[in-house]
Parts: C-alpha cells; structure tokens; sequence
C-alpha cells in the first residue's frame, strides 16, 4: 500500500459529471455529435494547398504607403 496514496477523494466537479452523466445517458452520445458538426471535418487538402500557393507576402510594414 502506497502511503501518500488519498482515499477515494472526488472534487465537486467531478461528482456533479458524474451525476449528470447518470442522470442522462445520452449525454455521451449528444456531445459526440455535436463535436462531429463542429469539429470533425473533412479537409480538401488541394483546396488548402491552393489557397497557399495564391497567397501574397505581406510588406514589412503594411501601414507604410506607395509614395
């Protein structure tokens, strides 16, 4: 037995996720998807490689005008 080891402390925080995750099964599955709209996306990688390739450098200071 390890002597520093705490006894099965849980924070508040982690005592209320786990009651909500009790309280709503669904909840697991509600925030897969709502990640999957928002976050999981698909990449067009010519699109990107494009939009890289059409880029034009930036002028060391870009307030400075064409006199």
């Amino acid at each position: 037995m390890n002597i520093f080891r705490r006894p099965d402390y849980q924070s508040d925080t982690t005592q209320f996720i786990n009651q909500l995750k009790t309280s709503r099964p669904e909840l697991t599955k509600e925030q897969r998807e709502g990640r999957a709209l928002l976050w999981d996306k698909q990449v067009d990688l010519q699109a990107q490689k494009d939009y890289r390739a059409a880029r034009v450098a930036q002028k060391p200071y870009v307030y400075q005008t064409q006199a």
